[in-house]
């Protein structure tokens, strides 16, 4: 998996420079990051505060869990729908 360089509160951080008047290129060679990749930031982390990109990350990973559990649970069933009809 691929490791993260900028955490959520560095990324708001950056944003928020931005918001002040730092231009998108000069935040860009600062960080060692693409102008693409301030954009994306902005897309996704614009307007928040960090507590709230830490409830976001914890929603994603609630989220992820819970479609594995309903992926699990729908085979299981297709399964034993198998099963009981005869068809094994």
């Amino acid at each position: 998996m691929k490791r993260n360089r900028h955490t959520e509160e560095h990324v708001i951080t950056l944003l928020k420079a931005h918001e002040r008047g730092v231009s998108v290129a000069e935040l860009a060679r600062q960080n060692g990051v693409t102008e693409q990749t301030i954009y994306r930031w902005k897309a996704k982390y614009g307007g928040m505060e960090v507590s709230e990109a830490k409830r976001l990350r914890e929603l994603e990973a609630e989220n992820a869990r819970l479609k594995k559990l309903l992926a699990e649970s729908a085979l299981d069933n297709a399964a034993f729908k198998e099963i009981v009809s005869g068809k094994w």
